[in-house]
């Protein structure tokens, strides 16, 4: 079966120890592609040293919301310079979050307009954290025309996946759609347009149910994978099929190459 992970933080420390065993039984499990998605320019320097050891990952460079206050003219240059490398598609994890646990909302706010910039500059989709914000997200991403991409570990409902894609952005479902409790979201990957879904881990975040409370790794998204699969009502190979090819249409002719 095949089957990709749209978004893991490989940098992790939790993930330090075995990393190269990680990637192994990820790609044991059919997982054709990883996206380790930085957080600040350290993690995304970080994050490609990674990829250019191992061929299956694939890069996002960007500042996390945590992380916003952080932003300014010399970190932009920097990932404009990381954007180049060919391992290097999408410029993330960006995004909003209003959860409480962020910087402040003005410097979120100004971080991700900016990166939103830089990513139409460049050319590339942009991976988003949306947390307790939708609205404002929706909002910052209006400021930008053309901005296009993933929704990272989606947590809306079905009526905001409408809204997103007709932003151009794919959704992306992690670990929790495989909660007992979250029959709303399993809806929402009902009813999301084929082209629109992804899935993802978050590793070392967010495991699914089997392994919940453990570390999670890249190998573990087949079984969310079987959870999309089941709330669509189609076999997990048809799932594996769908998601890859739409991970290669947004990220395109870099998700591919080797």
């Amino acid at each position: 079966m095949r089957a990709i992970d749209a978004h893991a933080h490989l940098h992790d420390p939790k993930l330090a120890h075995d990393l190269d065993d990680v990637i192994a039984r990820a790609n044991a499990a059919g997982v054709e592609r990883i996206l380790s998605c930085g957080e600040d320019v350290a993690t995304s320097e970080r994050t490609l040293s990674i990829a250019r050891a191992h061929p299956s990952v694939r890069v996002a460079v960007g500042v996390h919301p945590h992380r916003a206050a952080s932003w300014s003219d010399a970190v932009a240059a920097r990932l404009r310079e990381l954007a180049r490398d060919e391992r290097v598609v999408a410029i993330g994890e960006i995004g909003v979050d209003l959860s409480g646990r962020s910087a402040p909302r003005d410097e979120q706010e100004r971080a991700f307009e900016a990166q939103l910039r830089l990513a139409r500059e460049v050319d590339l989709p942009v991976v988003v954290h949306v947390r307790d914000a939708g609205e404002l997200a929706r909002e910052v991403v209006d400021r930008v025309a053309g901005s296009h991409g993933m929704i990272h570990c989606y947590s809306e409902g079905p009526d905001e996946i409408r809204e997103w894609v007709r932003r151009d952005f794919v959704v992306s479902f992690a670990g929790p759609l495989t909660y007992p409790k979250n029959g709303a979201l399993r809806a929402a990957a009902a009813v999301a347009p084929a082209k629109a879904v992804l899935v993802e881990t978050d590793a070392p975040y967010l495991s699914p149910q089997s392994r919940r409370g453990g570390r999670n790794e890249p190998g573990f998204v087949v079984e969310t994978l079987a959870s999309l699969a089941k709330a669509r009502g189609i076999a997990p190979d048809e799932a594996g099929r769908l998601v890859s090819g739409n991970a290669l249409r947004l990220f395109r002719q870099r998700w591919g190459t080797t």
